[in-house]
């Protein structure tokens, strides 16, 4: 998402992440329960988590978008992590360059179409308020609701794209496979 920005949908409030303590806390329990995390390798401690939300941040600052806090638009309690975000320089060459839309809420926020509903406002912000030629999004092969709701928000399967992510360790070979999907600025929106 860009920097400056504040994303207002039907539920949700999308702004960027905050050096806050209640950010910070927040961004470790997303980054460290194993029910939210079932699809992702490895578990943070909060100083783990910590580094990696001011890396974000930084990276936010450098590119002009990156990952921001999905909250509550009523009570403003915090349900996701969202955004749009250039594909690290070290990974394009195993996935693909470009930007990537992701998601990740809360197991007390599934199955309500929010991460429908925050993608959706995210693709026209990447196309109509960026000027993004196109979007991809990626998840383990297996990762179900992910894949869902790439369908969902008219996403495109792109199999000759997919790829094992090189930050799943070998060891974890059910995690390794991704799926890659895309839509293009001139794709029609549902």
């Amino acid at each position: 998402m860009k920097i400056g920005s504040l994303l207002i949908t039907d539920r949700q409030r999308i702004r960027h992440w905050e050096d806050t303590e209640a950010d910070r806390s927040f961004f470790h329990r997303m980054n460290s329960e194993d029910e939210i995390l079932k699809y992702f390798p490895f578990r943070r401690s909060r100083a783990e988590a910590d580094e990696v939300l001011d890396r974000l941040r930084a990276q936010a600052s450098s590119n002009g978008f990156g990952w921001a806090l999905a909250e509550d638009r009523v009570s403003g309690k915090p349900i996701g992590f969202t955004g749009l975000a250039k594909i690290r320089d070290e990974d394009e060459e195993a996935i693909c360059p470009g930007v990537e839309i992701g998601w990740r809420y809360v197991p007390e926020a599934w199955g309500k179409g929010l991460a429908s509903e925050a993608a959706r406002a995210l693709l026209a912000h990447g196309f109509d308020e960026i000027g993004l030629d196109h979007i991809s999004a990626f998840a383990v092969a297996d990762n179900q609701p992910s894949i869902a709701v790439m369908r969902r928000i008219g996403m495109t399967a792109r199999p000759d794209l997919d790829f094992d992510h090189p930050g799943v360790p070998d060891e974890m070979p059910h995690l390794k496979r991704h799926v890659i999907y895309q839509m293009h600025a001139t794709d029609p929106r549902p």
